[in-house]
This record gives C-alpha cells, sequence and structure tokens, in this order.
C-alpha cells in the first residue's frame, strides 16, 4: 500500500486521531529502555512486544524495548517516522480489531550501524536481550548444535571489523559488556528451536571459544549471563498490502509497520533473569522452572503439524495453510499423526492432553481470516524438520514404536524440495542448504529410493541412527512413492 501525499501517518503527533480503544498502553519516550530485541520482524511486534507493553502497564518499570532490526531498513525507516509506533490487528472470522503498541523506546539497524548495536548490549540499564532472528541465524548445525563457524562469523569473531552475524553481534556485545562491568543480563532466545536456552548458550560459549576469549573473561560471563528457555506461540503471518489497508482504515492515519495476527498467543518462560525482568505474568505469560514440556508441545504438536500441511498443501496448490486443511481427508492424517506420533514422543506438561492440543491448533489453522501461505511455513525446511518432525520420530524409534504419519512428512519434504507441485508447477527452494539439496538430488537416481538416500545422507539434517534406520527409510521411501505417482490428494485418500 503506497501513502499519498497528504495521508497522515501514525505517530505521536497523530495519536489524537486514532480511536481511543486502539490508543497505546505505553507513549514512546516515557519508559527508558531495558530491553533490547534482536529481530524486528513481525512476529516479535505481535507478541513479546504486546506481552512487554501490558506488562509494563500493569506493574511498571524501566523495560521500554530497543528493536534491532538486522537487516531491514524499511521497517527502520517506517517506525523512525512513526515514533517507534506501530498497530497490530487482531483477525478472527468474527472480525478484526486493531490496537496500537508503544513498547519500543527506539529502533536501530544492525547492518547500519553495527558499533552502536554493540555499545547498546554493553549498556548496564539493558538486563534483558531477546531474540527472534529465525533458525537459520543463530548458524547451529540443527542436529549436533555446533556451531558453524562460516567465512562472515570467523571474521566476527576474529577480526576487529563490525560484526555482521547475529552471534558475532552477541559476543562482542558481551565482551564490551564485560570490560566495562555492566552487570548481569538475561539473553532469552524467542525462537522455535529445541531448549532454545541451552542451544543459545551453547552458541556463546562456541563463539566466545572460537574468539579465544580468555579464562577470567569467560568466567565473569559466565557468572553474569543467564539463558532461559522459552516457548512462544501466536500465529503472525507476514504483512502485506491488505493488512496495511486494515490499519488505515480502522485507525484513521496509516501505519506502513502494521501487523496482524490470530487471536490466540501464548508465553512460556522459564525465571531466571539476574538483572530482574517486565512482569510478564502480569500479562498472561507462564513463567515456569522448564519450559522443554512446552517447547515439545509445540514444536511437535503445532510446528510439525504446520510444517506437514505446509509440505502437502504446496504440492497440492494450495496457496494458505487455511485451504490445504480443506483436503479431503488431511485433517483426518493430521489426527492421526498427533495421536499416533506425537502424543506417543513425549511426556507433555501437567494437565495437557496433546490430543485436545492437535485440535485446538486445526481449529487455529482453520482461521479463515489468517491468510498464512503455505510457501511461508515451508521455507527453511532444513533447518525446521529436525526440530519440528526428526525427534519426534527418533524418540519414537528409541521406544521401538514405528513413526508412519511422521515418515508421511518427511517424504512431503522430500517431494517438496524437489520442485515440483502435483499439476507440474515449479515450487521455490528457500533454504539456507538449497544448493547442497540440489546437488545431491541432481546426482542420485530420479526414484524415491534415489531421493531418500540422496537427502538421508545430508547429516546437518537427519542424523545417522534416523538415516540408517531401515524401518524409517522404508516407511518414507513407500510414502514418497505414493506422492510421486499418485499426488497429495490420492496419497491423502489412500492413507491406511
Amino acid at each position: 500500500m503506497a501513502v499519498s501525499v497528504g495521508t497522515e501517518r501514525l505517530g505521536l503527533a497523530t495519536l489524537r486521531r486514532v480511536p481511543a480503544e486502539s490508543r497505546p498502553l505505553l507513549r514512546p519516550g516515557t519508559v527508558p529502555a531495558g530491553v533490547v530485541h534482536l529481530g524486528l520482524g513481525a512476529f516479535h511486534r505481535a507478541h513479546q512486544a504486546v506481552y512487554t507493553e501490558a506488562a509494563i502497564g500493569a506493574a511498571g518499570g524501566e523495560w521500554g524495548i530497543v528493536g534491532v532490526a538486522p537487516r531491514s531498513t524499511a521497517l527502520v525507516e517506517a517506525l523512525t517516522a512513526q515514533d517507534a509506533l506501530f498497530s497490530v490487528t487482531t483477525l478472527s472470522a468474527e472480525g478484526a480489531t486493531t490496537r496500537v503498541v508503544g513498547a519500543l523506546a527506539g529502533v536501530r539497524h544492525a547492518a547500519g550501524d553495527p558499533g552502536a548495536v554493540v555499545r547498546l548490549l554493553a549498556d548496564p540499564a539493558i538486563r534483558v536481550v531477546t531474540l527472534t532472528v529465525t533458525e537459520k541465524a543463530y548458524q547451529l548445525d540443527p542436529v549436533s548444535g555446533v556451531l558453524r563457524a562460516d567465512p562472515e562469523l570467523t571474521l566476527d569473531l576474529t577480526s576487529d571489523r563490525p560484526p555482521v552475524t547475529v552471534p558475532g553481534l552477541l559476543v562482542r556485545g558481551l565482551l564490551a559488556r564485560a570490560a566495562a562491568d555492566a552487570g548481569p543480563v538475561a539473553l532469552v532466545s524467542c525462537d522455535n528451536l529445541p531448549a532454545n536456552g541451552h542451544r543459545l548458550r551453547g552458541l556463546v560459549r562456541q563463539a566466545l571459544a572460537l574468539a579465544g576469549t580468555p579464562d577470567a573473561t569467560l568466567d565473569r560471563i559466565a557468572a553474569q549471563v543467564s539463558f532461559p528457555s522459552t516457548m512462544v506461540d501466536r500465529i503472525v503471518p507476514a504483512s502485506t498490502g491488505e493488512t496495511l489497508a486494515t490499519a488505515h482504515a480502522r485507525l484513521g492515519v496509516a501505519d506502513l509497520a502494521a501487523v496482524a495476527a490470530e487471536p490466540y498467543t501464548q508465553w512460556v518462560v522459564e525465571d531466571d533473569f539476574p538483572g530482574g525482568r517486565p512482569a510478564w505474568e502480569r500479562a498472561g505469560a507462564v513463567l515456569t522452572d522448564d519450559a522443554g514440556p512446552w517447547e515439545r508441545l509445540k514444536l511437535r504438536g503445532l510446528n510439525g503439524v504446520h510444517s506437514a500441511v505446509a509440505y502437502l498443501g504446496a504440492l497440492a496448490g494450495c496457496e494458505t495453510i487455511a485451504d490445504a486443511l480443506a483436503l479431503p481427508g488431511l485433517t483426518g492424517v493430521l489426527r492421526r499423526f498427533v495421536a499416533e506420533d506425537v502424543a506417543a514422543s513425549f511426556t507433555p506438561p501437567d494437565g495437557v492432553r496433546v490430543t485436545d492440543y492437535g485440535e485446538e491448533v486445526l481449529a487455529r489453522f482453520a482461521n479463515p481470516a489468517i491468510r498464512h501461505r503455505t510457501l511461508q511455513v515451508a521455507m527453511d525446511g532444513s533447518q525446521k524438520l529436525p526440530q519440528r518432525v526428526l525427534h519426534t520420530i527418533g524418540d519414537l524409534r528409541a521406544q521401538g514404536r514405528p513413526a508412519h504419519w511422521g515418515a508421511l512428512v518427511v517424504a512431503a519434504w522430500l517431494r517438496f524440495v524437489g520442485g515440483q507441485a502435483d499439476d507440474g508447477r515449479r515450487l521455490p527452494l528457500d533454504d539456507p542448504l538449497a544448493d547442497r539439496i540440489r546437488a545431491a538430488l541432481a546426482a542420485a537416481p530420479d526414484t524415491p529410493a534415489g531421493t531418500v538416500d540422496a537427502l538421508f545422507a545430508l547429516r546437518e539434517v537427519f542424523p545417522a541412527a534416523l538415516a540408517e534406520d531401515d524401518e524409517v527409510r522404508d516407511e518414507v521411501t513407500g510414502w514418497l512413492t505414493a506422492l510421486r505417482g499418485h499426488g497429495v490428494a490420492a496419497t491423502l485418500a489412500g492413507a491406511p
């Protein structure tokens, strides 16, 4: 949506134009910064920023957020022009509600001025650093958790040049913080990674070691930095022209940083904050000693199902997740995936039935107002598949159980990365391992068994124990044979 000449923009000067029920709980500039957030995307603005604003509104505290966009200059420019204000529109079948959020105390562009971000991370006033940078930005092998020190990261860790990677920014910031004796801080991953706090701790430790950090500095950082794990949940599709138009209509002013989301939202956080934190529990967050069961519930029971719908839906030519759920037989297959595979693979949080959770997930995915594109969810599959699906399969096999439906999801991914939908249309492969995947497929026999052999050899995706499991290979090959020979619709119709 282009802003025409004369169109008023959202900002402090135009808040009077915004309906009273849509105005922010906080006025930017009135709450000092105590949080830095890396990854100023749509999800953060519709999730952690909303929780933090509500927490400050309920309990006070100097917890304004400085949002850091790693790459996007357009978003930084839009938020700067709007005095760091943006709106969140909640979409349901019954209608929409829009509210402006004032949690941001400022915005920064990491690529444009990484030194400013490092200084911000070293500021004693900053006591919490949260991240939503997607799985690939951690540069961790999704199977082993080993840091992938590519040339850019190596330069970040072994030279004085301005850092360009997320691990490089974190390490420079922590080193500067230790040198300044800036006090304790919590680094909080809000990305869909298993045991995301432990993963982030491992990333930082490996990166500090590669940087040649002295033992005394390592000890100081270890004593003053915590890594609480979290589980985050809210469906937030990419903003479109329709998103901006809806916000404009409801606010009476233009918002070029507007986001839209489903009504459901959840945040589970391990309560380990040595420098303090916002009162997120006053905003509805669950504070716990162990987020692990919640993480596994969400990664397997929601994200795993999401990926299944995305791959099968994209192959069948469905544009959105809601469209895909209308495929005959798909909801039945997904219910069996949840009941027979996911529920049997782990112990859920107390009081939670995995099958009930699965029903709630399917109802959320069917929300016709959330036009979450299958191709968006299908991105970066090599990074997502291990924690979303392969961990389920691995845990089932460790119990001696089959993983029939999980194998279907893997087969759907193998078919998807081949690049062709059931009707012959080309499918994009947006994945950090795209070149490796294409090369492996090109060198393999063009058969289901050849595809399984080629892609199961990618150790960044498939651990050896799973890749060498004959029962898993046979199940995946069988499903892939059906998908290639008959397509998604017929495969679902014939599912046992």
